[in-house]
């Protein structure tokens, strides 16, 4: 089957979490046998295992710019076309079967992010995700929460990871805990170094403090990582003793799961991603600001309860398996050709393993 897939973010060129879901998500689907293209304004990262279109889009307004270009392109030939945003302007089009993605919702994101100007821009973004679902033959949630900013949509189809490449190994001797996303703003890497520094480190002096961002200040103990490639983030995931994302808002949170597939106990404070995909602490520790140092140094100092958290992330880290979230989508093809009355050239059942 051929399949257009469209995502304005790539690894390599953002770190959007989206963008490495349609990457990834691109990958599995080309394991299986399908003739992927990328179409992003991002480079072709090196892992891609599908073809790729750079699409520019301008040097203003680039989300607005991307998605109008994509009308240029000869997206009918195309047995499918299956977007991860920005694909609002392709309504009106005589399209191949149009699938959409939606990894949260802006309008969510627009609650949470500081500053007016950024508010309505979230907020203008959260009118064109609105704008898409129409403009879609059929559009997956990410988690049953982006579901709720979406009147009429009914199908969850969760994110995925690789458990190939995301994958237990060997710890450090030395107790360590993992942060992957930006210091200021919802993800919250400030509040989580300020208790590392205040409550942590006086309990467990030898700890050390990863931070995969470029904007943290260098502490005692705390090591900044900046930008890393897949190797050497699957690498930091694996010899971590604890994965923390305090953020107050994710749709999703893909970090979750790649910890949890890499043998690493995960601790967070509540929001919506967390509390669905650790549902609400079975499989993982969901905590408060106030009792997040506690909760660390706990996993930290007890083995017991470490192997106990590593052992039910493992366990839940199964149910987002590539070749189950790929599925879903390859039944949802099936689904929407079906209900348009086309013949896809490949029947799905064919390219599952």
């Amino acid at each position: 089957m051929k399949i257009a897939m469209i995502s304005l973010y790539l690894p390599g060129g953002s770190k959007i979490g989206s963008g490495y879901q349609a990457h990834y998500m691109a990958n599995a689907l080309s394991k299986r046998g399908h003739d992927v293209t990328m179409f992003s304004p991002c480079e072709k990262p090196d892992e891609a295992e599908y073809e790729h279109v750079l699409v520019n889009p301008g040097k203003r307004f680039r989300t607005f710019g991307f998605a109008l270009q994509l009308r240029k392109y000869g997206l009918d030939q195309f047995d499918i076309v299956h977007a991860h945003g920005d694909d609002y302007w392709l309504w009106g089009k005589k399209y191949s079967p149009h699938i959409r993605t939606m990894h949260g919702s802006c309008f969510a994101e627009a609650l949470h992010v500081p500053g007016l100007k950024e508010r309505l821009r979230m907020a203008m973004l959260g009118v064109s995700e609105l704008i898409a679902t129409v403009a879609a033959d059929a559009t997956a949630c990410v988690s049953s929460d982006t579901l709720k900013y979406y009147p009429g949509l009914e199908r969850v189809i969760p994110n995925g990871v690789d458990l190939s490449l995301f994958s237990p190994g060997e710890k450090e001797p030395t107790p360590t805990i993992l942060f992957v996303g930006t210091y200021h703003n919802r993800k919250r890497g400030r509040l989580l170094a300020e208790v590392f520094a205040e409550k942590i480190l006086p309990q467990v002096p030898e700890a050390k403090l990863w931070m995969v961002c470029s904007d943290a200040p260098e502490m005692p103990g705390v090591e900044v990582l900046g930008r890393l490639s897949t190797k050497e983030l699957t690498d930091r995931f694996r010899r971590a003793w604890v994965f923390c994302l305090p953020s107050t808002y994710e749709g999703f949170g893909v970090p979750y799961i790649e910890a949890m597939a890499s043998g690493t106990a995960v601790v967070t404070t509540p929001n919506p991603g967390a509390n669905e995909v650790l549902g609400k602490g079975a499989h993982g520790v969901v905590t408060s600001d106030a009792e997040l140092g506690q909760e660390l140094i706990k996993v930290l100092i007890d083995p017991d309860w470490r192997k106990t958290l590593q052992a039910k992330g493992l366990e839940r880290a199964k149910d987002f398996d590539w070749d189950r979230v790929a599925q879903s989508y390859e039944d949802l093809y099936q689904q929407v050709a079906d209900r348009r009355q086309i013949n896809l050239p490949r029947m799905i059942a064919d390219n599952t393993p």
